[in-house]
C-alpha cells in the first residue's frame, strides 16, 4: 500500500475545497500587544486581531514576572505526573484559586482546555452506569470527544432550545443518570447559552449539569467568574470548566465542582494521571493572572467597550457582522476561498492578521472573519481594520448587506 498518497490525497481533499490552513509566522512582542513580527509573507510588523489571549494578560508584567519568579525557584518544568513528584506548591494554590473563583469547594487542573473537557466528560459519565449525556449541538470538539469516550447513550438537541432538550429529557427513563453539557460563551457566534434555564430542567429531570466557561472566565461577572457568576447561577451547576490560556493569557485547563467529584476525576481520570503536569513557571503566571483580573474589574468594563465600538463600525459601515451580544465580533464572508483571500490582503497589503475561520470549525456556508478586539486595540487601529474591511469588500465583489 502506498501510505504516502493517502496521505497526500486527505491534503489534496482540503486544498481543494479552499479550507488548507497556512499558520501565520509571528513572533509576540511583550509589552507591544497586539503588534507582532511577522515571519512569514507581508510586512514585517503585524496588528493581531484574532487572539483569544482577550485581555492581553500574556503580557502583564506582573504574570511576566511571576512566570520568571517561579522558573527561577523551581526550574523549568515540573518533573513528573501530579501522582509521582509533579505536584507543586503553585499547583495546589492555584486549584484553591480557581475554586474560590467559582464558589466551589474543590478544583483540578488539567495541560490544556480540551484535556479537561474530553477526561472529565468521558470520566464521570463512566462512573455512572446507565448514564445519557444531553449535547448542545454546538458544543466545542473537546467536549464531543469526551462524550464519544465516554460510550455513554447521547442525545443531541438543537443549539440552545429548550424545549426540545425537554422532549428529550422527558423521553427518557426517570430513573436513568444523566448529564447535560453545553457551553455558557459558544466562540464561532458569540451566543451565549440560557444557563438557568437549563438549570431549571436539570433540577425538574435529575440531571447533573456540564458548563464549559472557556470563552467566558475572566471576561463576564464583577470577579471574571463567567456567565455563571454575572448570571447568579454558578452555585447550580455541577462541574463548571474554564482555561488558562484565553482571558488569563497563560496555558492549561481545568474544573471546579464538589470535593467528591472532583476527587473521583483526579483517582480515576486516565487524561489527568498519565501526563507529565504543567510547569511551575505557567502555574505561577497563572496564579498571578487569576488574581490580577478577579481585582481589576476595570479590564472587563474596557473590553467590552471595545467590542461594542468595533460592532458598531462595522455596521456604519454595512460590514455584515454577524449579531453576536459578547466580545466575539463574526464578520460573514460565507466562502473559504473568499475569506482566505480577504485575509491573506488584510495581512499583505494592510499588516492586520486575522485568521480565517472555515469548515469544520463553522458549518459550510458561514465562513468568516473572528474578530476579538482587546482592551489595548485603540481608535486608531479599529478605523484602520474597518478602513481596511471596506476595501478589501470592493476589491473582492463581497456582498455589503448586513448578516441576518
Amino acid at each position: 500500500m502506498n501510505y504516502q498518497s493517502v496521505f497526500e490525497s486527505a491534503v489534496a481533499e482540503v486544498k481543494g475545497e479552499g479550507r488548507y490552513r497556512v499558520f501565520a509566522d509571528l513572533e509576540r512582542i511583550a509589552g507591544e500587544f497586539p503588534m507582532a513580527r511577522n515571519h512569514g509573507p507581508g510586512p514585517d510588523s503585524v496588528v493581531v486581531w484574532c487572539s483569544n489571549d482577550y485581555l492581553a494578560q500574556g503580557q502583564n508584567p506582573e504574570v511576566i514576572a511571576a512566570l520568571k519568579y517561579a522558573a527561577d525557584c523551581m526550574g523549568a518544568g515540573s518533573g513528573g505526573t501530579r501522582n509521582i513528584s509533579g505536584t507543586h506548591h503553585l499547583h495546589v494554590l492555584l486549584e484553591q484559586e480557581l475554586a474560590l473563583l467559582h464558589g466551589k469547594e474543590a478544583a483540578l487542573l488539567f495541560t490544556s482546555g480540551y484535556v479537561s473537557n474530553a477526561a472529565t466528560l468521558s470520566t464521570l459519565t463512566k462512573l455512572l452506569p446507565g448514564c445519557i449525556i444531553y449535547s448542545d449541538q454546538l458544543n466545542h470538539a473537546s467536549m464531543i470527544d469526551g462524550i464519544r469516550q465516554s460510550g455513554c447513550e447521547k442525545r443531541i438537541y438543537r443549539h440552545n432550545d429548550m424545549a426540545h432538550l425537554r422532549e428529550l429529557l422527558a423521553a427518557d427513563d426517570p430513573g436513568r443518570p444523566k448529564l447535560i453539557a453545553f457551553e455558557s460563551v459558544y466562540s464561532m457566534d458569540g451566543d451565549i447559552s440560557p444557563i438557568a434555564a437549563i438549570c431549571d430542567l436539570a433540577d425538574e429531570f435529575g440531571a447533573m449539569t456540564y458548563l464549559d466557561e472557556v470563552h467566558a472566565v475572566g471576561l463576564y461577572g464583577r470577579r471574571g467568574g463567567g456567565i455563571s457568576e454575572r448570571d447568579g447561577v454558578a452555585h447550580r451547576l455541577t462541574v463548571i470548566e474554564g482555561t488558562l490560556a484565553k482571558a488569563f493569557g497563560c496555558m492549561g485547563g481545568y474544573i471546579a465542582g464538589s470535593a467528591a467529584l472532583v476527587d473521583a476525576v483526579r483517582s480515576t481520570a486516565p487524561g489527568f494521571i498519565f501526563t507529565t503536569s504543567l510547569a511551575p513557571a505557567i502555574v505561577g503566571a497563572a496564579l498571578a493572572s487569576v488574581r490580577y483580573v478577579k481585582a481589576h474589574d476595570e479590564l472587563r468594563q474596557a473590553h467590552q467597550e471595545r467590542a461594542a465600538r468595533l460592532k458598531t463600525l462595522l455596521a456604519a459601515h454595512d460590514i455584515p457582522c454577524m449579531p453576536s451580544s459578547t466580545h466575539i465580533v463574526p464578520v460573514l464572508v460565507g466562502c473559504p476561498v473568499r475569506t482566505k483571500q480577504a485575509t491573506d490582503i488584510l495581512m499583505q497589503d494592510f499588516g492586520i492578521y486575522v485568521q480565517p475561520i472555515n469548515y469544520p470549525p463553522v458549518p459550510k456556508g458561514t465562513e468568516r472573519l473572528r474578530l476579538t478586539p482587546s482592551p489595548l486595540h485603540d481608535d486608531a487601529l479599529m478605523d484602520d481594520l474597518v478602513a481596511a474591511l471596506v476595501e478589501i469588500w470592493n476589491r473582492l465583489g463581497l456582498s455589503f448587506r448586513h448578516a441576518a
